[in-house]
């Protein structure tokens, strides 16, 4: 707990939650880089899709080497495309940055995943091959080798994952609290299709969780109603944007508004739901006392309790010379931008005034976005 926590009472949950996003993810990994430099440990990380695979890196490894192995994956998926921008100014990056991605969408990412070679289309229908352009055994191998699922599933830290299934289009959560975590369902998490195979769990398949929700932020609010809540929340998708000018502008606006956080939906759905808590505490004060042992009105007095939640969004606001790819542009240059953009935003934040000075109010929900004018 770090001295500005001590603001509030003892018992409170640090929870880190991880959008998907790709090749952005390295911006949440940037996140993760300064909260351990400023002194904050997670005591919960909920991901989707990229968000997923960072959450999986943190939980399972050890305090010490989490970074290290968050910096690990990354160079991994970035050592193909080492070089950078030879031409200064927006216009050569922007050229630079959709070779980049062109390249990826040929060769794929070490590390990650390659072209299914031969292409799905030679494999007879129903054939787990025929159902994605790429294949992510490479990421199997790689999740083995930089996550230890042993430590994952001793609890330490509680990981959620989020994932769909493909046959009944439910919204799943994996959670090391209910669940055994291995590779396959960090892998189910990130299986966005055509593109990534469905990934089978005890015989069912499923896709990337980001077709349904491409946050975890209504997951952690339903999940705990009892100890207050610190939630870092980390989106690669702002929701808002300006008016597109072209089409590529529409097809990069598009992406935002399909995958970008509905927060302040779900903070307007919790204030509402602390409403009616405190009408129902209300109205059981009220209740004459040879009602107060009934049966229903201990159900109420337990599910109107509530906790306190704080939460600081961490939003990535693109460059101007970033398009429409990316989510999928895997270049060291920037890879590196990304992650340096997480720590600054980060550090901005947690040395803003408003952070330190913030106090529990009537609504049981405080929500800070104290980045949205600050950029370098």
């Amino acid at each position: 707990m770090t001295a500005s926590d001590s603001l509030y009472p003892s018992g409170e949950a640090s929870v880190l939650v991880l959008q998907g996003g790709g090749a952005l993810g390295s911006y949440q990994a940037g996140i993760y880089d300064a909260l351990c430099e400023q002194g904050c440990s997670i005591d919960w990380v909920a991901g989707i899709s990229i968000g997923a695979i960072n959450a999986a890196l943190i939980a399972g490894n050890p305090p010490e080497r989490r970074v290290a192995q968050l910096r690990e994956f990354w160079d991994l998926v970035s050592s193909d495309l080492t070089a950078s921008p030879a031409i200064p100014g927006e216009q050569a990056r922007t050229v630079f940055n959709s070779l980049s991605a062109a390249w990826i969408t040929l060769v794929g990412v070490p590390g990650f995943f390659n072209p299914r070679i031969p292409p799905a289309a030679f494999y007879p229908a129903g054939a787990p091959e025929a159902l994605s352009v790429y294949d992510t055994g490479a990421l199997k191998a790689t999740l083995e080798r930089l996550v230890d699922f042993d430590l994952i599933n001793a609890g330490h830290v509680r990981l959620s994952i989020g994932a769909v299934n493909v046959r009944s289009g439910n919204f799943v959560y994996f959670d090391n609290r209910t669940d055994r975590i291995g590779p396959e369902h960090v892998m189910a998490s990130g299986a966005l299709p055509p593109g990534f195979p469905p990934v089978l769990i005890d015989g069912e398949a499923y896709w990337d969780g980001g077709l349904v929700s491409n946050t975890p932020l209504d997951y952690v609010l339903d999940s705990e109603r009892r100890r207050d809540l610190v939630i870092y929340q980390v989106d690669l998708f702002p929701a808002q944007g300006t008016m597109p000018r072209t089409l590529l502008e529409v097809a990069e606006r598009e992406k935002d508004i399909r995958y970008s956080s509905r927060t302040r939906l779900n903070t307007d759905k919790n204030i509402e739901a602390r409403k009616i808590k405190r009408s129902v505490r209300r109205l059981l004060d009220k209740l004459p006392s040879e009602l107060m042992s009934d049966e229903d009105a201990d159900f109420l007095r337990q599910v109107s309790r509530e906790n306190f939640i704080t939460l600081m969004q961490l939003i990535y606001r693109q460059k101007a010379y970033e398009g429409d790819s990316k989510d999928f542009e895997f270049s060291r240059a920037t890879m590196i931008e990304h992650w340096q953009a997480g720590r600054n935003d980060l550090i901005r934040s947690y040395r803003h005034p408003a952070w330190h000075e913030r106090r529990h109010n009537e609504a049981g929900v405080a929500v800070f976005d104290l980045t949205l004018h600050a950029r370098d």
